[in-house]
C-alpha cells in the first residue's frame, strides 16, 4: 500500500515541476534535435521532488570549450553558455547512450526514496545527476538532504535496468559488487567446509561484521526496487520521438 501511495504522490508532485526527459524535450525543440544524443550530463539540485531548475551540458564541438552548457525551467530555456573551463566527464565517448535510459527523474526518485525508506534514512530535498558510469551506462546518482541541507545518503541506480548498483551513507555503503562477491564467498565457504566453521563465517567474507546487518535489508530492497522500476520504467527514446 506504501509503495502504491508513494508511486501516486511522486506522479502528481512531479507535474509541479518538469522532469529530466522533459527539460531534454525543451533543449531538442527549442535548440536543436541533435543535441539530445550529445548530452555529457544532466543535473538538478534541492529537488522537492523534482528540482526548479535542470542544468544541461552538451558535446558540441562548434562551442567555445567543446561544450555547451543549458539551463531549464517551467519548459523554458533560461540560460546557454559556453564554458571554457574544462568539464568532467567530457571526453569522447562519456555521451549517455539514450537508448540505454529507461529511468526519467521521477522514477529515480521514486527508486531513491524507496531505498531511503528500507535503511531509515529521512530526507527533506533530493538532487539529481545523470551521467555515464565506467561501462558506458546511464547512471542517476541521487543524493537525499536532510532538513539542514546535508546530504543523507546518496543512491547510484542504473538507468538502463533500474537496479541499484551503489550506496554512500546506507547499508553500510554496500554495492552491488559486494554483495555478489559476498554470495559467491558464501557458496565456496559451505562447500569447503560444510558449516564445521559456521561461528567464524560472520567474522570473514568481504562484508566482515556488518554483514548480519546490512546483507538481507541489501539485497531485499535491492529486489523491490527492481519491481518498482518496472513499474516507473520510462523509455527516453519512446518519450522524446512522441514530442
Amino acid at each position: 500500500m506504501f509503495a502504491a501511495l508513494l508511486l501516486v504522490s511522486t506522479s502528481a508532485l512531479a507535474q509541479e515541476q518538469g522532469t529530466a526527459y522533459e527539460a531534454l524535450r525543451v533543449v531538442g525543440t527549442r535548440l536543436n534535435r541533435d543535441y539530445v544524443n550529445h548530452v555529457i550530463s544532466v543535473t538538478g539540485v534541492n529537488g522537492n521532488p523534482q528540482p526548479e531548475t535542470w542544468k544541461i551540458l552538451v558535446d558540441d564541438q562548434r562551442a567555445r570549450g567543446g561544450v555547451r552548457e543549458i539551463e531549464v525551467a517551467n519548459n523554458k530555456i533560461i540560460s546557454e553558455r559556453t564554458p571554457t573551463r574544462t568539464v568532467v566527464g567530457s571526453a569522447e565517448g562519456a555521451t549517455i547512450k539514450t537508448s540505454r535510459l529507461n529511468l526519467d527523474s521521477s522514477g529515480a526518485f521514486a527508486v531513491a526514496s524507496h531505498t531511503a525508506e528500507k535503511s531509515n534514512t529521512q530526507f527533506s530535498t533530493a538532487s539529481y545527476t545523470l551521467r555515464t558510469d565506467e561501462r558506458g551506462d546511464p547512471i542517476w546518482i541521487v543524493t537525499l538532504q536532510g532538513n539542514s541541507g546535508r546530504p543523507v545518503g546518496t543512491i547510484h541506480i542504473n538507468c538502463n535496468r533500474g537496479n541499484v548498483v551503489r550506496t554512500e551513507g546506507m547499508f553500510a555503503g554496500a554495492t552491488m559488487q559486494d554483495v555478489e562477491t559476498e554470495r559467491g564467498y558464501r557458496s565456496k565457504h559451505d562447500d569447503n567446509e560444510q558449516g564445521e566453521q559456521g561461528d567464524d563465517d560472520d567474522q570473514k567474507g568481504p562484508l566482515s561484521g556488518v554483514r548480519q546487518r546490512i546483507r538481507g535489508a541489501f539485497e531485499r530492497t535491492q529486489d523491490e526496487a527492481r519491481g518498482m522500476f518496472e513499474r516507473v520504467r520510462r523509455s527516453f527514446t519512446d518519450f522524446i520521438n512522441r514530442g
